[in-house]
Formats: structure tokens, C-alpha cells, sequence
């Protein structure tokens, strides 16, 4: 058994050694995603509200909104737009991939980009995090390192818990791994601090981790489908990212408003907090917003104008298979998971509601793989889920300190010029776990 802890031992303190620069950057850049939301909220407050006019004030179409921006923006073009229910909020458009445009729905003036510098800092952050902030065919590259390194992290933890794991339940050979101890230093200090910030982070650091692998691995997300007892889907993609087909009417018949399209979808919520359409057709993924905006901002995708206001139904988008229905992403409030959102595909012709999907419509392996991919930025369980895996993360930079310096030590040692107390000696003499 002590050769066998040994060999996870070295096994351990190698992959952690090789490994660690690049864990530390991931868990450095997952605490600022677990709080991308709020930081996007707090730096874009002015732009998210206007004065409406009057009370009864009638807002602007929501294609002449478009048209606004599109006009002002020559670096891209609109890809979604969101529209809340208070009079006081903006109307957001997202040009492109992850840049926005806020406009005031009672007059048209495009209030400005948000904050640019923040959101362009923020994306950079997600592809460091991703996949090394790589650019081009060194992409593919960066993920797989991003990817196999989040793997070997989950390893750690496992391992780190199995060298931690005591020889006696005692609180006397507990207690120096369960919490800081003042008054070390050198290597007992930094055996205290990797034992006890492991030991509180282990839970989130394996949910996070293990659910990284199943955000890249495709083999990953399908082996949740099959244990949950469903067919994993064809293609990986977010939920509700598939498109809906409506039948093409045999006669010219111009397509309805956009206004009309979304008040017909908010009749089926209620509660609803956001509607968001994205442009071109197609549906829009039903999760969190991509770049921290409120609601169920669009991400973006590259490309996609706007759908057509008329012309014949078969010519837009569709042929003898029918045209794109056009869907309407909702958020709705005090919902639970709070991640939660309802897709509501409507026949751009007729207005009439083709389709309708909830979470609760998913199967159980499709509701699985959702809440995992909001468990690994803590987003499922709101603030308090933000900040517990935020503060596991911050953990991690700490581990890959503490277990450099711990390496650092034991293949470099100093001579000791006095003898520590039998209190650090115990220490030093247990292995780095």
C-alpha cells in the first residue's frame, strides 16, 4: 500500500508540475467568467435605461431599430436583438460575435456600443481560458492543451484527495489539513495551505472540472445522454439551437412585424423578463447570456441579416422543406433552474406559434448536460454559486503556487541552520498531496 501511494505520489507532483502554468491560467480566467455578468451589468447601467417621452409613448418598430444600428455600425452586422419589458430599458442589438449596441426604442438614437473595452477584455479572457487566446490554425491546438489539462486537473483533485486521505480519523492528525495554521513557514507553511485550500475546494474543483471535460469533449457530453438512458444528439450545440421548420404559404404574403412576432411569443409567459430573436432565422440557444449582458442577450453569431419583410414564403429560407420559424427566446422571472428559458417558434407569416420548449420538455440527459454547463461558471445556483466557484477557482491558483513551492523544496532543499519545532518537522516529513 505505501508503494502504491507512493507512485500516486510522484505520478501527482509530475503531472501537477508539467501542467500547472496552464491550470493556473484557466483557474484564473474561471474566476472572472463566474462573474462576466455582473461586471458587464455594473459598466453598461447608463446605457441600459432611457426616459420614455410620456407615459403612452409608442415606441419605434422594431426593424427601424435594427436599421439604426446597422447604419451605425459599418463593422458588422446585426445578429439579435433583445427587448425587455420595462419602459425605462433600451432596446439591446448584438452586432457580430460578442459586440452590442444599445438604442433608445422611443426615438431611435443609438445611445452607444456599451462598454467595448470591458466586453473585448472580457472575450479575450474566455479564449485564454478556452483555448490560450490561439488565433487561427493554433486554435485547435490551444483547446486540446486548454482540454486535456482541465482533464488532468480532475485527476489531481481525485489523487490530491486519496494523498490526503488520513491513516487515523483523529483531530490531532486532522487538524492540520482542515484549516490555517499561524506561525509556519517554509515548506510546513506551504504543506498547510495546499492541504487546506484543497480540502475546502475539492467539491467544486471536481463539479468544475468534470464538467469542463463534458463542455469539451464531445465523447463526454454524449456519455451523459447514454447514462441518463437517451440517444446523445447528432451535432453538439446549445439547447434550442436547432431550426424549426413552418410551411411556406403558395401565395406572396409578407412577413408579420417583428413587434407582433414578440408580443405573440410574450403571451405564452407571462413573467417574462427578455425576448430575444436572433436574426436570419434559426433559433437562439436558450441559455445565459454570452457576454454578461442582462437577460437573454444574444451572443451573436457572425453574419445574418435581418429576414425579409415580404416575398414569397418558399423564397426565404426553405424551398419545398418550408421556411425558418422564427424564434423567440424568453427569460422569465423568479423561474426555476434559474437558467431556465422557453424557446417559442412562430410562423412569420401567420404569426401562429409552430412550436413551444421549455426545460421541462427536456429529457433527463438534455437537462443533465444543461445544468452542467451552467454549474462550471456557478451560474445554475445564481450569486451564491458565482462566488463559491469563484473562490474555488482563485483555490487553484493557490494549489499550483503551493505545489511549486512544494516541489521547489523537495528537489532543491536549503540547509537547515536551526532545528523547527516537532510540530514542522511532522509536517515536512508527509508528502506534498
Amino acid at each position: 500500500m505505501r508503494t502504491f501511494r507512493n507512485i500516486i505520489f510522484w505520478i501527482h507532483l509530475i503531472v501537477g508540475i508539467a501542467t500547472g502554468l496552464v491550470i493556473a491560467i484557466m483557474s484564473f480566467t474561471g474566476v472572472v467568467i463566474a462573474f462576466e455578468k455582473q461586471f458587464i451589468e455594473w459598466a453598461e447601467r447608463d446605457v441600459r435605461t432611457v426616459q420614455p417621452p410620456s407615459p403612452a409613448a409608442p415606441r419605434l418598430p422594431v426593424e427601424e431599430l435594427i436599421e439604426r444600428v446597422r447604419a451605425a455600425r459599418t463593422d458588422g452586422q446585426p445578429s439579435g436583438v433583445t427587448v425587455y419589458p420595462e419602459p425605462t430599458s433600451s432596446v439591446l442589438v448584438s452586432v457580430g460575435r460578442g459586440s452590442v449596441t444599445y438604442v433608445n426604442p422611443f426615438t431611435g438614437e443609438v445611445l452607444g456600443n456599451g462598454a467595448t473595452g470591458l466586453r473585448g477584455f472580457l472575450q479575450w479572457n474566455v479564449e485564454l481560458h478556452r483555448w490560450l487566446a490561439a488565433g487561427g490554425d493554433n486554435r485547435a491546438v490551444g483547446k486540446a492543451i486548454t482540454g486535456a489539462t482541465n482533464a488532468v486537473f480532475l485527476f489531481l483533485a481525485i489523487s490530491g484527495l486519496y494523498l490526503w486521505w488520513p491513516r487515523k480519523w483523529t483531530l490531532r492528525a486532522m487538524r492540520p489539513s482542515l484549516w490555517f495554521r499561524r506561525g509556519l513557514k517554509g515548506k510546513a507553511r506551504d504543506w498547510n495551505w495546499h492541504n487546506v485550500i484543497g480540502f475546502w475546494s475539492l467539491p467544486v474543483l471536481i463539479v468544475l472540472t468534470a464538467s469542463g471535460m463534458v463542455i469539451s469533449y464531445k465523447w463526454a457530453s454524449d456519455l451523459v445522454y447514454t447514462v441518463m438512458g437517451h440517444e446523445a444528439p447528432a451535432k453538439q450545440g446549445p439547447p434550442g439551437s436547432a431550426t424549426v421548420k413552418v410551411p411556406a404559404p403558395e401565395v406572396e404574403t409578407p412577413r408579420k412585424p417583428m413587434d407582433v412576432l414578440i408580443a405573440e411569443a410574450r403571451k405564452t409567459s407571462p413573467t417574462w423578463s427578455s425576448a430575444t430573436v436572433r436574426l436570419g432565422g434559426g433559433a437562439r440557444p436558450g441559455g445565459a447570456p454570452a457576454q454578461g449582458g442582462r437577460g437573454a442577450e444574444a451572443k451573436g453569431e457572425k453574419g445574418g441579416a435581418a429576414p425579409a419583410q415580404g416575398g414569397r414564403g418558399a423564397e426565404a429560407k426553405g424551398g419545398a422543406d418550408g421556411v425558418d420559424a422564427v424564434t423567440v427566446t424568453l427569460r422569465e422571472a423568479d423561474t426555476w433552474p434559474l437558467f431556465a428559458s422557453k424557446q417559442v417558434s412562430l410562423n412569420p407569416f401567420s404569426g401562429e406559434v409552430a412550436k413551444q420548449e421549455t426545460y421541462a420538455d427536456y429529457n433527463s440527459g438534455r437537462k443533465l448536460r444543461t445544468w452542467l454547463r451552467f454549474l462550471h461558471t456557478g451560474e445554475a445556483l445564481g450569486l451564491m454559486g458565482q462566488l463559491v466557484a469563484a473562490i474555488a477557482s482563485l483555490g487553484g491558483v493557490f494549489l499550483v503556487y503551493t505545489g511549486f513551492a512544494l516541489s521547489w523544496r523537495r528537489f532543491f532543499p536549503r540547509r537547515r541552520t536551526n532545528t523547527a519545532p516537532r510540530e514542522e518537522a511532522a509536517a515536512q516529513a508527509e508528502p506534498v498531496a
